[in-house]
């Protein structure tokens, strides 16, 4: 009998399908955000709300492990930095100045970064695909970003919103490629646990230096999203995506991120997507593809 990987169902693709489904939900809400409660405020409170709900599910197992987590603390401080205080941060400090359809694309070149991460970190060569799919990737985004003239960004450059989601984009690359350098002996859920509990504390500082925004009707809900849907629910369904489908084929699904991302910021947001959205965000979106795919050897 063939195993769940091998032989996925159609019940099993739901996993990876929501997963990807909520983050490009997040975008969209990210932008929604930007004008009512201060980034760094709805950074600090998302990962609060995340902590807090973990707690009494986590923390025993993480107690009762501590003496093999306490080797790897300096490890998880930099995943929790680099996860959820840069990556997120950045994110939400982008969304005053760029659209949530540019960050739904330019998130989905992490795979991208990271095979150029892997290269230059892990010391692996990377196959011709990927050189020929980060080449068709870079002209999409130019495409996309110079509003169907790349020659456009040289002249007058992109949003500072965007050239944040780029370099937020690299730093969630770099966190995939540490999570691989470093595999920790504790389990997936002790290790987010620690990495949200770093993430909190790092993001204090920026937290008690931001201007007031209180809580109200209006970013309640923001809050209530970010901190329950994209903070727990989509890692879980993506991890039982990887389980039933493998890495590789449920990395597929994260191609339809901007898809979805475009799709929702249009009914939600009134961001109609322009001719360069698509011509680009399908040139990018072409280019990831390629670079993932790994032909077979001859012979």
């Amino acid at each position: 009998m063939l195993n769940a990987v091998t032989a996925p169902s159609a019940r099993h693709m739901l996993f990876p399908l929501l997963a990807a489904l909520i983050w490009s939900l997040n975008m969209v809400v990210t932008k929604m955000a930007a004008g009512v409660i201060a980034p760094a405020v709805i950074g600090f409170y998302r990962w609060v709300l995340a902590g807090v709900i973990l707690t009494p599910f986590v923390l025993p197992g993480v107690l009762r492990g501590w003496r093999a987590i306490v080797p790897h603390l300096g490890k998880l401080a930099v995943l929790g930095a680099l996860g959820m205080a840069v990556y997120q941060g950045l994110i939400y400090v982008a969304a005053a100045t760029t659209t949530a359809t540019n960050m739904g694309i330019i998130t989905a070149m992490v795979p991208l970064l990271t095979i150029v991460l892997v290269c230059i970190v892990l010391r692996e060569l990377p196959a011709w695909t990927a050189v020929a799919g980060g080449a068709l990737s870079l002209l999409g985004l130019g495409v996309l970003l110079g509003e169907g003239n790349p020659l456009r960004l040289l002249e007058v450059g992109g949003s500072t919103g965007d050239a944040l989601m780029g370099v937020a984009a690299l730093a969630y690359a770099m966190y995939g490629v540490l999570l691989r350098r470093w595999p920790l002996p504790i389990g997936v859920w002790q290790s987010l646990y620690v990495q949200v509990l770093f993430g909190i504390l790092l993001q204090v500082p920026s937290y008690l230096l931001a201007p007031a925004s209180p809580l109200n009707a209006s970013n309640i809900p923001l809050v209530l999203y970010a901190g329950i849907f994209p903070s727990l629910f989509a890692p879980y369904l993506w991890m039982q995506g990887v389980r039933y489908l493998g890495p590789n084929r449920a990395s597929i699904f994260l191609n339809l991120m901007p898809v979805g991302t475009v799709a929702i910021a249009a009914v939600m947001l009134n961001e109609v997507p322009h001719s360069y959205h698509i011509v680009g965000g399908a040139m990018a979106l072409a280019g990831v593809s390629l670079a993932q795919w790994r032909p077979r050897a001859a012979g």
